[in-house]
């Protein structure tokens, strides 16, 4: 069955953009180590779930290609979007709960990645859809921003599962919620 993962980059201050959505903070941290990592995270990826604010991001900041063709993505909005030519996009509006189920069914045995932003991560939170944190920090404070995860409640304490160092002086953590086995 799916695990929903997410896995994110914040800063250490807990952020995940700045208050004008920017990621320049983040784009510094380029490395071998870090790209690595994240291909292996992709390689484990059945279906993507993002906002409204994530998917905008995106086509604002692509090269004209979609980086997750091949893989079904889900976009959570109320806004009326087009999809990417050639990207296998499904826009929806609703409680995540509702959604569930499907996104579950479409990765089959991979996970589903809950990308962002932070709003719709916390809603699968909320709904006890989130199964694992994998959260890269790395080493700069931004002082404000968008929250990693801007819960109405607060979580059960978590397992750290793993830790390590990655490229740059990042620390990548993984995480899991209560009754939800770790990985080996």
């Amino acid at each position: 069955m799916a695990d929903f993962v997410y896995y994110l980059a914040t800063s250490l201050d807990g952020f995940i953009a700045t208050d004008d959505d920017s990621l320049d903070w983040l784009m510094q941290f380029d490395s071998p180590e870090l790209n690595q990592s994240i291909s292996t995270f992709m390689a484990s990826v059945g279906s993507i779930v993002m906002g409204a604010s994530t998917f905008q991001w995106l086509r604002e900041h692509d090269d004209g290609t979609w980086p997750y063709a091949g893989t079904p993505c889900w976009v959570f909005t109320h806004h009326e979007f087009s999809a990417p030519p050639g990207a296998d996009v499904t826009f929806v509006r609703g409680p995540v709960a509702e959604f569930v189920p499907d996104l579950a069914a479409e990765a089959g045995d991979k996970n589903v990645w809950l990308m962002g932003g932070g709003d719709i991560v916390a809603q699968f939170a909320q709904a006890g859809a989130l199964n694992k944190i994998i959260q890269t920090v790395v080493p700069v404070a931004l002082g404000s921003g968008r929250r990693m995860l801007p819960l109405v409640t607060p979580t059960p304490v978590l397992a750290l599962d793993s830790s390590r160092t990655v490229g740059g002086g990042a620390v990548e953590m993984c995480f899991s919620f209560p009754d939800t086995p770790a990985e080996s």
